[in-house]
């Protein structure tokens, strides 16, 4: 142990400081694979209604401007998409910002709002000078924290019933996926259960590297099979069918956009667009389009 602190300004709701330690240790290496982590954006303020109108705002603005530029030049589908791309990515900069904490996903930002002015409170009692003006700022943090916990019950009650209505409704509608998942997060499971490596006898394998060598047979067995005797022979069809190959209306690409989920693929990580939140496709679908 190298140096041990008090960090007074800690706020952990409690009467107790929080010590902090250096300590001198020989750790093994982490070897990483090279690959950099994606950073999010802040989605959550999106439920704050000011917060949402400036992020409209700001997104039809720049979508205003990227079609008078594409009406000037004759650009490919790829520049049209790394407009839109680029468009979203510095809207979502500028206004929400990148996730900097891990929040649950049902605090309310008057919660987090709360949990600010709880900070302050700890702050005013630690630069409090005489007697009187810490008994004040301990009263008024105590008070403080009672509102926090209050809202944070209040939070968690609304979330819950949601999920639970959503499960209703997805079982009125035969939405098994959605039942299932729903169910799950009432639940709190989230845990994967792990399912062992068995040899051709049906076992189970225990040893690492036994596991690895049974992969390897195994894809070996599977993309090294010997070609068909008797290839088949399959006539081409007379008839055409009746496949829609033209473009999307916008109407669809509306309907499609209002059927993303929001938060889809672990809260805010997109699906295809990558890390582009989905969350600022739906909020300006009309732009979108």
């Amino acid at each position: 142990m190298e140096d041990v602190r008090t960090r007074r300004g800690a706020d952990v709701a409690s009467d107790h400081h929080l010590v902090v330690a250096n300590l001198k240790l020989k750790l093994k290496k982490n070897w990483t694979s090279g690959q950099t982590t994606l950073k999010k954006f802040n989605t959550a303020v999106l439920r704050d209604t000011d917060k949402l109108k400036e992020f409209k705002i700001a997104l039809n603005n720049r979508f205003q401007a990227l079609q008078d530029l594409l009406k000037e030049e004759e650009t490919s589908m790829e520049d049209n998409w790394k407009g839109i791309k680029e468009a979203l990515t510095s809207t979502c900069q500028e206004v929400l910002g990148l996730k900097k904490y891990h929040h649950k996903e049902w605090i309310s930002t008057e919660t987090l709002d709360k949990i600010k002015e709880r900070k302050n409170k700890k702050a005013a009692i630690i630069n409090s000078r005489t007697r009187a003006e810490r008994v004040q700022a301990q009263a008024e943090y105590i008070e403080a924290n009672k509102q926090v916990k209050r809202s944070i019950r209040a939070d968690k009650k609304k979330y819950v019933e949601e999920l639970a209505t959503t499960a209703e409704k997805a079982a009125r509608e035969g939405n098994m996926k959605q039942l299932h998942d729903t169910t799950k997060k009432l639940a709190e499971i989230y845990s994967k259960p792990e399912r062992p490596v068995k040899d051709n006898e049906g076992k189970p394998i225990t040893e690492i590297q036994q596991q690895r060598s049974r992969w390897v047979e195994y894809f070996e067995e599977l993309l090294n099979r010997p070609a068909p005797m008797n290839s088949p022979d399959i006539e081409a069809s007379h008839i055409d069918l009746p496949i829609d190959i033209n473009p999307p209306t916008k109407e669809e690409i509306r309907m499609a956009t209002k059927l993303q989920h929001y938060g889809s693929s672990s809260n805010n990580q997109l699906s295809g667009i990558h890390h582009y939140t989905s969350t600022s496709l739906i909020m300006k679908k009309h732009s979108t389009v």
